[in-house]
């Protein structure tokens, strides 16, 4: 339940704190038929009403409205969307050289945030909760309802994956009624902008690929999606209740793949049971192992990060969003990735891993 926020001393508004416990948790959200907006939770209500009230009070880099969409030809159902100013005035990612770089206090991080910048403080209710999380405005956002999840800002903690961190994330996502509600976290060289830990969570009113496609069993509570526009390691939550292991079991294999000297990304979204087959809503995790990109900005193509490996592409430009193809944004996502054969011996590897 969330309580409401006023007006600071300042004129900022003051974030709301919302307290949930196991009854707000929804079980099966809404599937894609009908409207999706039709039946929001009470989280969803409170995340998007503060976020429309910053961006009519002026708190973004630039005022979002409806943004072309297209679905591109083919069996991957790919997601293109032109957002010509998040690629124009967001603020340039910040350098990355390591996949263990430290937190640096003299260049951005969420701690320099506006008081008005921050929407809710999520706290669980009872003793064996998850931190905290704040969710704040994405300045430069993708969509509607962009956030980023932020835990414990004051730890200062670098962009490396914690099972705390991912859990709350996770809460935030069972919170959720919308389908197309998604979270997710890029890690150092797989195109994270900021050196400072937070996930994203963000509303895609499209179905994607992932969310259904087939997965192959690899040991209990890993399977591997290989008919989508990225293979990934998929682990599968029915309920809340999965979440403390499968966010150990994510963050050790997060951690195997960093020792590798391989990067990753996470995505989470409400899908089927691994098996497929209209089994269930639950929330699908996919983890991606990729070469690391280091440096700056990717440059006006297609910047692969966690929503392109999903199969969503904001794109910077109009004639890249017209002119794009299924096979020419497919190549572009699968260069970072690993060939088959080493992506199935790290397989390997993760299963004696989590079977230990």
């Amino acid at each position: 339940m969330a309580a409401e926020g006023e007006e600071s001393g300042s004129g900022e508004p003051e974030l709301e704190e919302f307290v949930y416990g196991e009854e707000d948790f929804v079980q099966q959200a809404a599937g894609w038929e009908g409207e999706p907006d039709s039946a929001l939770s009470g989280f969803d209500r409170a995340l998007l009403d503060s976020w429309t009230d910053r961006m009519e009070r002026g708190f973004f880099r630039y005022r979002l409205g409806p943004l072309p969409t297209r679905v591109l030809p083919g069996p991957m159902r790919l997601v293109a969307q032109l957002n010509v100013q998040r690629s124009t005035e967001r603020r340039p990612p910040q350098l990355v050289h390591s996949l263990r770089q430290p937190f640096d206090p003299r260049v951005f991080n969420f701690t320099r945030l506006r008081r008005g910048e921050v929407l809710l403080r999520l706290r669980r209710a009872g003793s064996a909760a998850p931190d905290p999380l704040l969710v704040a405005i994405n300045a430069s956002p993708l969509e509607r309802g962009h956030v980023l999840l932020l835990p414990e800002p004051e730890r200062r903690l670098p962009q490396a994956l914690t099972a705390p961190a991912l859990r709350g994330a996770l809460e935030a996502a069972f919170l959720s009624a919308h389908p197309g509600f998604r979270v997710g976290f890029n890690g150092l060289g797989g195109r994270a902008s900021v050196n400072h830990l937070h996930l994203h969570g963000f509303y895609l009113p499209r179905p994607l690929l992932v969310e259904a496609a087939p997965a192959q069993p690899l040991c209990h509570g890993l399977s591997i999606l290989r008919a989508v526009p990225a293979p990934a390691f998929l682990l599968y939550a029915e309920g809340p209740a999965a979440l403390p292991a499968l966010c150990q079991d994510v963050c050790r294999a997060a951690e195997h793949l960093t020792g590798s000297g391989l990067a990753y990304n996470v995505f989470a979204t409400r899908g089927e049971a691994p098996e497929g087959g209209g089994a269930g809503r639950g929330l699908r995790v996919l983890l991606w192992a990729r070469r690391p990109s280091f440096g700056g900005a990717a440059g006006a193509g297609l910047e692969v990060a966690l929503c392109e490996l999903a199969g969503y592409l904001p794109l910077p430009a109009a004639p890249l969003f017209h002119r794009i193809t299924e096979q020419e944004a497919l190549g572009a996502i699968r260069e970072h990735l690993l060939p088959e054969p080493e992506l199935l011996r790290l397989g390997g590897d993760l299963v004696r891993l989590l079977q230990r």
